[in-house]
């Protein structure tokens, strides 16, 4: 870049909002500094890559994560040869909807080929080779180790002009590194709200979708001759309000992973047996024939996500100049819909358009921005989703209750409807709006073509497993498959 607006920027936290946003910041900027608590720098992965190691700061990395089919496209294009990258450490890949298997009331949408891309790196591989890239940079510093104590701001508190950090040496003393911009990406813990009410900025506006989510993620290894998925890469029953219970199935890098779902005080186990028995209460059989014919890697990790919420700091009377808030630390989405890492690369590019205009971005032009291109088409996805279940609380809206009926009426036909199994994953994938699924010839579709009847709910009685799980935790408990 022949010219930069500005000589040092600091980003508070090395997640893969973090990162990404230094890609487009490194261009800016003649220094970019990332500031984390943890060990970043790592060894290379081998090929395939395995169930690799998770960072104390992302302890919901155990869990199965995908990446939606735009965020696919917007991570190319930010790394050129990603997907061919994190494929050859033994990543899943295949098409979105012919390659997946979507259920909605124990039915399959049909799979159908398309233009969408499903890759299956799992978290932790896919935040290595991100890492890896960023790691490259000649002007990004990783400061690793380092607790962030705060925001430094101008005297008169009209502008963030560095961050108060600390070593995590013996001794060390706080000390502030300075800064043309900083970046709060720290994650859904970020104390930015605090930050700026302590300096007399007023408190962020939140809106809130309270649906109680418990998962619990197992991985597993599983001979090529009992994979279940064939040609697929994974199989998705979703949680609905006649079924609650979910899963996620997934061939990653070298293993399998299956997640198990529940909202509103459905809780999935995290010993072994009480694992299958509750996979068992599923509509579809081959999540828990999946569990019969695998072997544990490690015990059942149990992650709880008690509500959506989205800091509107693009609508404050004042905020200060030269600081963003991004990724986790602005939006966290309901995680079942795979939504946060997308998001996170789209805020990425949304960044870059504004660096590019030659000046400092200016907060709440970015903010909105971010919320328009960002965060708007993800939180009405989950929120109409979520409020489709009666007992999930919130800022509901008469939007979500219609969206949540369209999305019913869709799904149900998409059985048997390729144009509508194709318009709702370009949707639940990022691609398409949802209002592309109200024109009038898919909504004359989904309400007039073929529908299968819902799949019974099975129920579920975690104190009373199968003889199929009694076995399991036998198995367990003689140290099988650790």
């Amino acid at each position: 870049m022949g010219s930069y607006i500005g000589d040092r920027v600091v980003v508070l936290g090395g997640s893969i909002a973090g990162m990404l946003a230094a890609l487009p910041l490194s261009e800016a900027y003649r220094e970019v500094i990332l500031v984390d608590r943890d060990q970043l720098t790592e060894p290379e992965p081998a090929r395939p890559a395995g169930v690799l190691p998770v960072r104390r700061a992302v302890p919901h990395a155990h869990q199965l994560q995908a990446l939606l089919a735009r965020g696919q496209r917007v991570l190319e294009g930010l790394f050129p040869g990603l997907t061919d990258e994190l494929v050859s450490y033994g990543a899943s890949i295949g098409d979105f909807n012919k390659n997946v298997r979507w259920y909605f009331d124990g039915r399959k949408i049909k799979q159908v080929e398309t233009d969408m891309i499903a890759v299956g790196p799992g978290r932790p591989l896919l935040e290595n080779r991100i890492r890896a890239r960023i790691s490259a940079l000649p002007n990004v510093v990783f400061r690793e180790h380092t607790d962030i104590l705060g925001i430094v701001a101008s005297p008169d508190r009209k502008r963030i002009t560095g961050a108060r950090v600390q070593a995590q040496i013996p001794g060390a003393e706080p000390e502030v590194i300075e800064a043309d911009l900083v970046v709060d990406a720290t994650g859904r813990g970020s104390r930015s709200p605090r930050w700026l009410t302590e300096l007399g900025y007023p408190e962020v506006e939140v809106e809130h979708v309270k649906m109680g989510l418990a998962y619990s993620t197992a991985n597993f290894h599983i001979d090529p001759g009992d994979d279940l998925l064939g040609e697929d890469i994974a199989s998705v029953p979703v949680g609905t309000p006649n079924l609650p219970r979910g899963a996620v199935y997934g061939r990653l890098a070298g293993y399998h992973a299956i997640t198990l779902t529940g909202i509103l005080g459905q809780k999935p186990p995290t010993d072994r047996a009480g694992f299958l028995a509750y996979a068992q209460s599923l509509a579809i059989p081959d999540i828990a024939e999946a569990i019969r014919r695998g072997e544990f890697i490690g015990e059942p990790v149990a992650f709880n996500y008690p509500e959506s919420r989205r800091r509107r700091f693009d609508q404050m009377s004042s905020f200060p100049e030269r600081y963003l808030i991004m990724g986790d630390a602005a939006c966290i989405i309901n995680p079942i819909y795979a939504q946060g890492m997308t998001v996170a690369a789209i805020e990425a590019t949304v960044l870059q358009d504004h660096l590019r205009r030659g000046v400092p971005p200016e907060p709440r032009r970015f903010h909105a921005d971010m919320i328009k291109r960002g965060t708007a088409t993800s939180w009405d996805i989950s929120a109409s989703g979520d409020f489709a279940h009666p007992g999930v609380t919130g800022n509901r809206g008469v939007k979500f209750a219609m969206g949540a009926w369209l999305v019913q009426k869709v799904t149900a036909a998409a059985e048997y409807d390729d144009k509508l199994s194709v318009a709702f994953l370009r949707t639940a994938g990022l691609i398409a709006p949802p209002t592309s699924l109200m024109r009038p010839g898919l909504v004359a579709r989904a309400l007039l073509g073929k529908k299968g009847q819902p799949v019974p709910d099975p129920g579920y009685t975690p104190v009373a497993p199968s003889p199929a799980a009694d076995a399991l935790a036998g198995s367990a408990a003689a140290g099988s498959g650790g």
